[in-house]
């Protein structure tokens, strides 16, 4: 039996379970337990674990933490760890995983614990597709209350844009339904600020009309770093909104299952979905295409099943830093000053990839119902991912070399880990973290939800 004196309490009242003090990983040999986090960076240890099977043990759950005076922390896939949830209630909301599609209103709803993938195999089933993430791994939940920048953003926006109802439930303990028509607020807050203002339950969003798409990455070696960056940044101010592509410099590792010409190989791997005919793909393509042979090269038709062939994320878990900030703009010189320290004759580079991507277009525009979810004047994106035992001094020096280009901020979907969130800029416009902060102080006036981006209740910071 736990030790937590709260333990026995939880599990007199859940249909879930209640696991033992520790990182919810070691209790592995238990059939029910919540699975490793995917990227382990942060290990969690918890006072103790709720695997929650619906709303009702997440509200059981909050309730009496609350009594407790326990903060809260809640992990679907564990995917973007920010801060660990030492000392607190971890809530794994992973069995919670009910999909449903509505084709005659292009809507979907999702649980808390479900998975792009499933997402997008139900959706693709009535020729639509959700505004998914890069990898279909991720959670649904965590990826749209961050905004939700994935491979049709031009496109068709954030994730976030299409949502139209939240479940959730605040620090009191109550289940509340919001939309833009109820609680038009806290609807407004939810998306962008994370968990910040409550745990959601269940989220429904639309879907877009897209069944196929030209599509998926071209990989080339690193000596042409130079050439094929400036070709591509030059290239993005050419392209329509349904072409959105991103750069990543990667060092990949000598893995078997890697093509054979990738394997060890510094790359440059250029990944783009074009959601318009295939043979205006094509032709927007060549110039890319033209710059050199690419070592590798995925890119064609495909059904939407296959969105992930786009950035070809990893699928085993892998333990990492993300560090991000968001580009005004994106000239010869920005692209100098990130090959200054990812280039070719950099042999040192500590980083697993650095990455750039293409913005603007409807990611660009207000959404039709406002959010929280800013960087909307950001025309490029940057992330350095990281390996474990790095500091975070190589991404300051990169983020610091962009200053000139940087809008000042962050996306908060790209800042994983605690190195990550310590040094970030601040994800929010001034204006919206005050009315954020004031959301905080209604509905999570003690805190309860910490172990994230944190936003301090307006109350504690003297408003």
């Amino acid at each position: 039996m736990p030790a937590h004196p709260l333990a026995e309490q939880l599990a007199r009242h859940l249909r879930g379970a209640v696991f033992d003090p520790g990182d919810a990983s070691s209790a592995a040999s238990e059939p029910a337990a919540p699975p490793a986090p995917f990227n382990g960076i942060a290990r969690h240890r918890p006072a103790l674990t709720v695997a929650a099977e619906d709303r009702d043990d997440i509200r059981t759950a909050v309730a009496h933490a609350a009594e407790q005076g326990l903060p809260v922390a809640v992990r679907a896939t564990g995917h973007g760890i920010t801060r660990p949830a030492d000392g607190g209630l971890l809530i794994s909301t992973h069995r919670m995983n009910e999909v449903r599609v509505d084709p005659a209103t292009r809507t979907a709803r999702a649980a808390a614990g479900v998975r792009w993938e499933q997402v997008i195999r139900a959706a693709w089933a009535h020729g639509l597709a959700p505004l998914n993430g890069s990898s279909p791994l991720v959670g649904v939940v965590g990826y749209t209350l961050g905004g939700g920048l994935g491979p049709l953003a031009r496109r068709y926006g954030y994730a976030a844009d299409l949502v139209t109802r939240i479940e959730v439930i605040t620090a009191d303990a109550r289940v509340r339904q919001v939309s833009a028509g109820d609680d038009a607020d806290l609807h407004w807050g939810l998306r962008g600020s994370k968990d910040n203002l409550g745990i959601v339950t269940e989220l429904e969003f639309g879907l877009v009309p897209v069944d196929r798409f030209y599509g998926g990455g071209l990989y080339f070696p690193g000596w042409a770093a130079a050439e094929v960056s400036h070709t591509w940044r030059q290239w993005t101010a050419t392209v329509p909104e349904t072409m959105t592509s991103s750069l990543a410099l990667v060092r990949l590792p000598d893995w078997p299952q890697l093509p054979e010409p990738l394997r060890g190989a510094h790359t440059v791997h250029l990944r783009v979905a074009h959601t318009g005919p295939v043979a205006e793909g094509e032709a927007l393509l060549a110039p890319l295409r033209a710059v050199t042979r690419p070592l590798y090269d995925t890119v064609t038709e495909r059904p939407y099943l296959e969105i992930a062939r786009v950035h070809d994320d990893p699928v085993e878990p892998l333990d990492h830093h993300a560090h991000s900030v968001m580009l005004r703009d994106l000239d010869a010189a920005a692209v100098d000053q990130v090959l200054t320290l990812v280039g070719p004759e950099v042999s040192q580079c500590p980083a697993y990839m650095v990455e750039l991507r293409h913005l603007g277009g409807a990611a660009g525009r207000p959404p039709a119902v406002p959010s929280a979810v800013g960087n909307r004047d950001a025309a490029f994106s940057l992330m350095v991912i990281s390996p474990p035992g790095s500091t975070s001094a190589y991404a300051d020096a990169l983020l610091k070399r962009m200053i000139p280009w940087s809008t000042g901020r962050a996306y908060v979907n790209f800042l994983t880990g605690p190195l990550a969130i310590s040094s970030a800029p601040e994800v929010h416009d001034p204006c919206d973290l005050a009315r954020l902060a004031e959301l905080k102080r209604r509905h999570d006036p003690d805190n309860m939800f910490r172990f994230n981006h944190n936003i301090t209740p307006a109350r504690e910071r003297g408003a």
